[in-house]
């Protein structure tokens, strides 16, 4: 038995895992969504999502796209990790994702060939095409700029081509360097951490998306306290910290997690990184 259904619960609560019925409604988060579909709808051109590791920007990238889930319109594609070997290898890349068929020989030809897929989805079939980028900072400056090349493909009104990219913060020097390119961004939004009170609405909302029964307490507020201290309101980490401590909840026969399971759980993760890590 997993320890979740020990606890009465119907689902893992604290996977981390991108699952969109696990996203928190964080006011960051909820500001970086609303921007962003409104970005889309209006077909502004680049948005920039940015945020260290583990701020939730995959899962808020998965429920961007379950918000369009029903409109037809509205084409979706994503690339999960841009480490193209080239530039041609990355146009080509995308030119297979929008389903054009011919062979190219160069970026050229490319280019050609996306800017008439995107003319003829976005202007005779009325289709808006999202490109969704995780893990922009692995993205390299001719990758960018061939980003930046795209974007100039539009009609009087709107872009022709809709790019969302999801980076940690460390591909802001990278796009500095990058002439125009910065000007062609029409969203910056930077994901912050969680405060202390939505660290602990955090966890009481995955323990009932996992179906906690009514009235039960899991976390004491002392807990929730050191676990906010410990992870500095980072929802990965704040996840996997709550993992362990589930798991130990039900190895000791315990009823309550308190401050002190807490700190016995952080000095092991503490002394294995010092043993291993160092």
């Amino acid at each position: 038995m997993s320890y979740y259904q020990a606890l009465g619960l119907t689902k893992e609560p604290f996977s981390t895992s991108p699952d969109p019925a696990f996203f928190f409604r964080s006011s960051s988060h909820v500001q970086a969504l609303t921007r962003l579909e409104i970005a889309i709808r209006l077909k502004r051109g680049l948005s920039l999502i940015l945020g260290e590791v583990g701020t939730g920007k995959t899962t808020l990238a998965r429920t961007l796209l379950g918000n369009f889930a029903q409109e037809d319109h509205v084409v979706f594609h994503i690339v999960l990790d841009p480490s193209y070997e080239s530039e041609y290898q990355f146009l080509l890349g995308l030119t297979r994702m929008f389903g054009v068929k011919p062979a190219f020989k160069s970026t050229l030809d490319c280019r050609e060939a996306i800017e008439h897929y995107l003319f003829q989805a976005g202007v005779t079939e009325g289709k808006t095409t999202v490109l969704v980028i995780d893990e922009g900072q692995k993205m390299t400056l001719e990758m960018l700029e061939n980003l930046r090349v795209l974007l100039n493909y539009e009609t009087n009104e709107y872009k022709l081509l809709q790019v969302v990219i999801f980076s940690q913060m460390e591909l802001l020097p990278r796009i500095k360097r990058i002439k125009n390119f910065i000007d062609r961004v029409a969203l910056k939004y930077i994901i912050n951490p969680l405060d202390e009170q939505e660290t602990s609405e955090l966890i009481r909302f995955r323990l009932i998306q996992a179906g906690l029964p009514d009235g039960r307490q899991v976390f004491a507020p002392e807990a929730v306290r050191a676990i906010y201290h410990f992870t500095q309101g980072y929802p990965r980490k704040i996840s996997m910290v709550c993992h362990n401590a589930l798991e130990a909840l039900v190895m000791h026969e315990r009823q309550v997690i308190d401050e002190a399971l807490i700190q016995e759980l952080i000095r092991d993760e503490s002394r294995w990184v010092q043993e291993h890590l160092a």
